[in-house]
């Protein structure tokens, strides 16, 4: 089995994290992978970068990494208004993709990617880890086996105290800050995944900052017979759980139900049925890093868990969303 060597384009905190993700995975033996490369806009970051997670290649330019004949994949983390050129470098350049979310600012930019990815015969992958996890997939086998019924309504927030940073991508329009990208994408991506990702009706409700981003957003998406209902923001911490409510039973994921390890089961008088504990490998980014090994060497372009279709309709919502919030990017 050929080994699939890893470059990281961009060494900010999320690079970090999966970074160690990364090398957690090399010494495993099914995954044969290998953390090669690291890229960014000053060779001295990325040298430190590389001395931090034992890399062996470091490079002062994300020209560099892609013109890297031994890499085959690289992992995108730099800010979202980056995302498009980026990954559009890297496919033209012959590397397979796992970039970071949310893939692009706008729809018809990740139509492009997704045409560019199918036309050079490489894998594209937006990296919404939560649909790998172990508690995530232990939900959908509860709903797919019909445990909570007919579903009725799923409620997920997203929000985390912030505080104000002018020098923060968050609060940056021209650099895609905001809310709904930043943090809504999970909790859309979660009702998307159990209620289908074309709402009938979507509506946005937001605050909106000083520097022209969304800083909170209450979104409602109407299905047929069910509701989504969200919350995403920065300015305070919320009980981020996850619920999901059927004719015949709940399911609750935990606080930080993005990321968390439990999923509780109720029948529909509230009794408790089932609980599971399922701990992270590693960190929890492990599980989409294994899911991109496994789809390249079975030669996919695209993965069944994160399929392109979903990714871009849940891009559209999120379009909707900033367009009814009033957020335009410059």
């Amino acid at each position: 089995m050929k080994k699939l060597n890893w470059g990281i384009l961009a060494t900010g905190k999320i690079a970090e994290t999966v970074a160690k993700s990364m090398k957690f995975l090399e010494s495993d033996k099914e995954n044969n992978m290998e953390l090669l490369a690291v890229a960014s806009r000053s060779k001295d970051k990325a040298e430190e970068f590389a001395k931090r997670h034992e890399i062996k290649r470091a490079y002062g330019s994300y020209e560099e990494l892609v013109s890297d004949p031994d890499i085959d994949v690289v992992y995108i983390a730099t800010p979202m208004s980056c995302h498009f050129d980026n990954t559009k470098l890297c496919l033209n350049a012959g590397k397979h993709v796992l970039c970071e979310k949310s893939v692009t600012l706008k729809a018809g930019e990740f139509k492009e990617l997704m045409d560019l990815a199918k036309e050079k015969g490489l894998f594209l992958m937006e990296a919404m880890w939560t649909k790998c996890q172990p508690a995530f997939n232990k939900a959908k086998e509860w709903v797919e086996s019909g445990k909570v019924g007919s579903i009725k309504m799923i409620k997920a927030d997203f929000s985390n105290a912030v505080p104000y940073d002018e020098k923060d991508r968050l609060f940056i329009n021209s650099l895609g800050g905001g809310a709904i990208l930043d943090l809504g994408v999970y909790p859309i991506t979660f009702v998307s995944t159990f209620l289908g990702t074309h709402p009938e009706e979507i509506h946005t409700y937001s605050h909106i900052g000083r520097t022209a981003v969304d800083y909170n957003d209450s979104i409602i998406l109407k299905y047929k017979d069910a509701y989504g209902i969200t919350f995403c923001g920065f300015d305070f911490e919320n009980d981020n759980k996850a619920i999901i409510v059927g004719d015949k039973g709940r399911i609750v994921m935990g606080n930080w139900f993005h990321c968390t390890a439990e999923a509780a089961l109720f029948d529909d008088m509230g009794n408790l049925v089932d609980k599971q504990v399922l701990p992270f490998k590693f960190n929890g980014y492990e599980y989409e890093i294994e899911e991109v090994n496994k789809c390249i060497r079975e030669g996919k372009l695209e993965s069944d868990i994160i399929p392109h279709s979903d990714t871009l309709d849940i891009m559209k919502i999120m379009e909707t969303c900033l367009t009814q919030a009033g957020v335009e990017y410059k």
